[in-house]
């Protein structure tokens, strides 16, 4: 079938498996996750979802929801803009998480703890995308922090502005002011449309097109 616009495919929530649901939904309370649901049903079937601060997908657990072994997700990416900062909370909320550290090797972050190509640290080039930690769930799901702040070229639909938290729209304005402090250095004058300036900056930033200047 041709000409037919393209449905929204929203990915929203993703299953994890435990054994016990009441002590997984302690650990994630405990991290401060929002908690969207807790519904049984007479079948035996239970629904426990959470939604980590700042995001738009959730994740669910609970008993009768998977045939996966519990502990068997792995590499679930949790994007923070800071990785010191957001290893620190999860450590004050009781998980335990690794030093962090950067690849030696592509793909290394995926790989277990001890891995050679795991190098302590973050990245020495504080390159985005480069920089991660790791913690697990009573289970042994494997989450993974990776500290991403600048978005790649076409990561997001060019047509959307949005922003999932007070923190990446209090960043964004940030950036704005500073290269709108450099664009007025190089005109010579105070921008009394600097609205209008901040805004094409932050959509063409999100965008990952080409920023005023």
């Amino acid at each position: 079938m041709t000409g037919t616009a393209n449905v929204d495919l929203k990915l929203e929530v993703v299953v994890i498996p435990v054994a016990d649901a009441d002590r997984s939904k302690a650990f994630y309370a405990g991290l401060g996750w929002r908690l969207d649901a807790d519904f049984s049903f007479s079948n035996g079937y239970r629904v426990v979802q959470f939604t980590p601060p700042g995001s738009l997908c959730s994740v669910q657990f609970g008993t009768n929801i998977t045939a996966a072994a519990p502990g068997s997700a792995h590499g679930l990416y949790l994007i923070v803009p800071d990785i010191e900062a957001g290893r620190d909370q999860l450590l004050e909320r009781g998980a335990k998480v690794s030093e962090v550290f950067h690849a030696g090797a592509p793909g290394a972050q995926l790989r277990p703890d001890g891995t050679d190509d795991r190098v302590n640290g973050p990245d020495p080039d504080g390159k985005s995308y480069s920089s991660f930690a790791t913690f697990e769930d009573p289970d042994g799901n494997g989450w993974l922090l990776q500290e991403v702040t600048d978005r790649l070229p076409g990561r997001v639909d060019p047509d959307v502005t949005s922003f999932s938290s007070l923190g990446d729209l209090s960043g964004a304005l940030r950036r704005a002011e500073a290269a709108h402090g450099e664009h007025e250095k190089r005109t010579g004058k105070a921008d009394p449309d600097w609205p209008d300036w901040y805004a094409a900056f932050m959509v063409a930033e999100q965008a990952g097109t080409e920023l005023p200047s």
